[in-house]
C-alpha cells in the first residue's frame, strides 16, 4: 500500500485561500492524499473596557470566532473533497496567530507539502506578498507551495517552471515534479542561470574569471540536462534555457513569458545564501512571482 502523501493547508475564506484550493487541481497531486485544512481566528486577546484612561478596541476571543473558523474550515474539507474524492480530509480550527499556528500544526504533522494563499484577510493582505505566507515561507522547515491561481484554469495541460544550479535542494524540486501526475501535453522549462561578474582588473584575474565561467557554464549546463532527462521520462514536454542572469529575474520572466501556472525552486542554492534558511532566490521568487511558487525543501 502507496504512502500517502501529508498536506497541510492554510484556508481563511480569502479569495486567496479560494483560490489556493482551486490551484490544487494543478499541483499533479496523486490520489493517496492525507489533508488537514486549519482555519485559525486571530481574534484571541482579552477585552479591556480601557486601558490607562483610554479606550480600547481589543480583539475579543469569542465562541462565535472559534465556531466561524471552524465552519470556514468544514466548507474548505468539503470544497476539496468535491475535487478529490480519494482524499482522506480533515478539518481544524484554532484561535491565536495564523502563521504561528500554521508552523506549530507542521512542527507536529510533519506534513510533506504546506499551502497558503499569497495573501490572507489581515491588513497586510493588502499587499503583494501577505504576512501569513511570508513568515510560514521563511520559518517553515518543509516544502510550501505559495499559491496564486489563475482564472478559467481547471483541467488540462500544466506549464511549469523550475530552477537548477546544481544544489541539492534544486534536485529536491527535480524530484518532487518527477513524483507528481501532470496531465498529458504538461509542459516544463528547466532553467539554468549563470551568474554575472564584474569586468576583472587584470590580466591574470581576466584568466581566473573566464575559467570559472568556463566551469559554472558546463556545470550548470550539466544540471539542466541531467534535470531535463528526467522530466522527460515521466512524459512531460521539455525545453531548457541556460542564460547568464540573475536567477531570481530570470525564473520570473520565464515563468510570464511561458504564462507558467507554477515555479519549482529549491529552498537555497549554491552561493552564500545557502547558510541561510531561505534562500535570496527563492525569496525572491515566492514574492514577486505572478504565479504559483512551490519552495522545495531537501
Amino acid at each position: 500500500m502507496n504512502k500517502r502523501l501529508k498536506i497541510l493547508i492554510g484556508y481563511d475564506g480569502s479569495a486567496c485561500s479560494e483560490s489556493a484550493l482551486a490551484d490544487l487541481i494543478r499541483a499533479g497531486l496523486p490520489p493517496e492524499v492525507e489533508a488537514t485544512v486549519i482555519t485559525v481566528s486571530d481574534e484571541f486577546l482579552p477585552s479591556l473596557a480601557s486601558f490607562g484612561g483610554v479606550q480600547t478596541k481589543f480583539p475579543v476571543y469569542s465562541l462565535e470566532r472559534e465556531e466561524e473558523a471552524a465552519a470556514l474550515a468544514r466548507s474548505a474539507k468539503t470544497a476539496i473533497n468535491a475535487i478529490f474524492p480519494e482524499w482522506q480530509v480533515h478539518a481544524e480550527a484554532a484561535i491565536g496567530s495564523p502563521a504561528n499556528i500554521l508552523l506549530w500544526k507542521a512542527e507536529e504533522w510533519k506534513p510533506d507539502l504546506l499551502v497558503v494563499g499569497s495573501q490572507g484577510r489581515t491588513a497586510l493582505g493588502r499587499f503583494f506578498f501577505g504576512s501569513v505566507s511570508q513568515k510560514v515561507l521563511h520559518a517553515a522547515t518543509g516544502s510550501v507551495r505559495i499559491a496564486r491561481g489563475k482564472e478559467n484554469r481547471q483541467d488540462g495541460p500544466v506549464r511549469l517552471i523550475v530552477g537548477v544550479d546544481g544544489s541539492k535542494d534544486a534536485e529536491s524540486a527535480i524530484d518532487a515534479m518527477s513524483k507528481r501526475f501532470w496531465p498529458g501535453g504538461s509542459e516544463a522549462r528547466v532553467v539554468g542561470a549563470i551568474g554575472i561578474l564584474p569586468p576583472a582588473a587584470t590580466k591574470f584575474m581576466a584568466l581566473e574569471v573566464a575559467k570559472w565561467i568556463a566551469d559554472e557554464n558546463a556545470r550548470v549546463r550539466n544540471a539542466v540536462e541531467a534535470a531535463s532527462n528526467k522530466l522527460r521520462g515521466i512524459g512531460l514536454i521539455v525545453s531548457s534555457l541556460v542564460k547568464e542572469a540573475d536567477p531570481k529575474y530570470l525564473l520570473r520572466d520565464e515563468a510570464e513569458a511561458l504564462d507558467a501556472d507554477c515555479i519549482f525552486v529549491g529552498a537555497r542554492g549554491m552561493g552564500r545564501s545557502e547558510r541561510l534558511l531561505l534562500g535570496d532566490v527563492a525569496s525572491t521568487v515566492a514574492s514577486r512571482a505572478h504565479c504559483t511558487v512551490e519552495v522545495i525543501r531537501n
